[in-house]
């Protein structure tokens, strides 16, 4: 299967999304908007700056809750 290519989003090249599983795609968008984050923060960008944080820590607590999830499984 060919790759996907990146977006644009203005002038900015977007990375693809990565097509692994779903805690992947999770933790990828958590590391993606905490860099985004401190973008905004240098930039004084505060309002954008939280939003990003709320997505990030909302990812963060999927994480978590998928790997307990995970953990609190018995084998059949």
């Amino acid at each position: 299967m060919a790759q996907p290519r990146p977006s644009t989003v203005g002038n900015i090249a977007v990375s693809p999304v990565p097509l692994g599983d779903r805690e992947q795609a999770v933790a990828y968008a958590a590391g993606l908007t905490g860099e985004l984050a401190g973008l905004m923060r240098r930039h004084r960008l505060d309002t954008l700056a939280y939003l990003l944080d709320m997505v990030k820590l909302e990812a963060e607590q999927t994480l978590q809750r998928s790997e307990g999830d995970s953990g609190n499984r018995s084998p059949r």
